[in-house]
């Protein structure tokens, strides 16, 4: 990567921006002083520039400053395990964090593969929230300009249709921040289905998303975007929890404002695919609430219908977003007749402790999809580790006397994120014939005080975009394998987010 920043007034780059390059040694050497003179000259001169390359040492990273503080050389580490991404993607985050000056007009010029073009690592360097009062008080915007030269064996140049795939993409990770579902669904078009307070609960929702935001100011909602292209051959369903603001209830605990990643990853996921021109029909169902305390809270032995028929006792309100994701799988397995569902949620904090924070944990009922999610991952920089799929050992810790199940575990030390898919998975049925797929972003969706827009970047497939093929979870070399295959070219399973 070569971070290049030129805001000086004596020597200017043909931008006259401040330049950040960056890159893995090996690509930034292959990248010639003909691509990059221009950024460059003639505060920085080849003898300069060839001496800087040959001073890095990345361990894991290195930079070094070509001239001052206005131009910055950078590289990521060359190699990689078989867990993380090849771009090398957190790394790029916090290098364009620590090497990028203040400025208003600035450029990061990306040297890598065309297979690492797709990590969103650089936008999330660049979070939209803020309410400091200096933000506020600026008068002028800060513009931020990424350019890509790409090496190895596919370095041909870069056609308006990937351009614009990562400009959605970038897009979808900063808006992550917040989550307005009629603005979206006005964007492209989409009128949402809204079922909000009474209306939940006489639908059979007054369990699970009723009940859980019943003692807030703002009333629960389920929303719904809808997707159908002409010629469409299945049906999709993304799921995301939206627990706007999370007290714990009655079982209270600290703040939590960030309990709705899944709900804000999956709305801007939506609106990047729909605009790349996804085929399949694709619903978009988000379970909104604020889980507050009040005197009509749900209470610890409460026991609640969910809308797969079961009773669940409550031995712990602040294990609510399995219930308001249950009836959401549901609602899009009754009422939208999905083939395929995925669920995403920021479930559990033990997430963290199985998986880390830099992974989300995925369980699913087919192997090939969790092999297929694992890939994504490393394609597209939001990475992805399994968790155990096995509910015959483990859903036993849900065991109730006087209900069918309870919404807590009994045992803490028993895969507690594995159990808290399989109760949304119970819901369902483990014998549902449809694919499943649960994602737990609980730690990977935040840095710090701000989101990630972590989930995002693992959706693709279902369209004719290259790029977002090149990062979706059954990737295009499956999708060969598959093509020579009439059984399975004609299976409904083979594509997914």
């Amino acid at each position: 990567i070569i971070i290049i920043y030129f805001e000086f007034k004596l020597y200017k780059s043909e931008t006259g921006r401040p330049i950040n390059r960056h890159g893995q040694l090996n690509n930034l050497q292959q990248a010639t002083w003909t691509q990059v003179k221009g950024k460059l000259q003639p505060a920085v001169s080849v003898k300069i520039w060839q001496a800087a390359l040959s001073a890095l040492n990345p361990n894991p990273t290195d930079s070094c400053a070509l001239y001052l503080s206005h131009a910055d050389l950078a590289a990521l580490p060359s190699r990689v395990s078989r867990h993380n991404s090849t771009s090398s993607a957190h790394f790029l985050s916090r290098l364009v964090r620590t090497c990028l000056p203040g400025g208003t007009s600035r450029c990061i010029l990306m040297v890598c593969e065309r297979s690492d073009m797709f990590a969103c690592a650089i936008v999330r360097a660049f979070p939209i929230f803020s309410r400091r009062s200096a933000s506020s008080r600026r008068a002028e915007k800060t513009q931020l300009n990424v350019e890509f030269i790409t090496v190895g064996q596919e370095n041909r140049p870069l056609n308006l249709t990937v351009l614009q795939c990562l400009a959605n993409a970038a897009d979808g990770v900063r808006l992550a921040a917040r989550i307005e579902i009629k603005a979206v669904g006005t964007e492209l078009g989409v009128t949402p289905v809204i079922i909000r307070e009474e209306e939940l609960k006489q639908k059979v929702f007054g369990g699970t998303i009723y009940g859980v935001g019943k003692a807030a100011v703002n009333p629960p909602a389920l929303a719904v975007l809808s997707h159908k292209p002409d010629g469409a051959t299945q049906t999709i369903a993304w799921v995301g929890k939206g627990i706007v603001y999370d007290t714990g209830g009655l079982s209270i605990k600290g703040k939590v404002k960030r309990d709705c990643g899944g709900a804000a990853a999956i709305l801007e996921a939506f609106k990047a695919t729909v605009n790349q021109g996804f085929k399949d029909n694709l619903r978009a169902v988000f379970c909104l609430a604020e889980n507050a305390v009040g005197p009509t809270a749900t209470r610890p032995d409460d026991i609640h219908t969910l809308y797969s028929g079961k009773t669940v006792e409550i031995n712990n309100t602040d294990a609510e977003g399995r219930l308001v994701l249950s009836d959401g799988v549901v609602y899009a397995s009754k009422d939208l007749s999905a083939d395929i569902i995925l669920d995403m949620a920021t479930l559990t904090g033990a997430q963290g402790i199985s998986t880390g924070k830099y992974h989300c944990a995925v369980m699913t009922n087919s192997e090939q999809w969790e092999t297929a999610c694992v890939r994504a991952g490393r394609s597209s920089g939001d990475l992805a580790c399994p968790l155990v799929y096995c509910p015959e050992l483990h859903f036993n810790e849900f065991t109730s006397a006087v209900a069918d199940m309870k919404n807590s575990v009994a045992g803490r030390k028993n895969a507690t994120s594995s159990c808290a898919g399989l109760f949304i998975g119970s819901h369902l049925g483990f014998d549902w014939p449809g694919v499943w797929v649960h994602v737990d972003i609980a730690f990977p969706v935040h840095a710090g005080e701000h989101t990630t827009g972590f989930g995002v970047a693992l959706f693709g497939q279902a369209s004719d975009d290259p790029m977002l093929n090149q990062v979706s979870p059954l990737g295009a070399a499956t999708m060969k394998a598959a093509s020579r295959d009439p059984v399975e070219r004609n299976c409904k399973r083979r594509r997914l987010v």
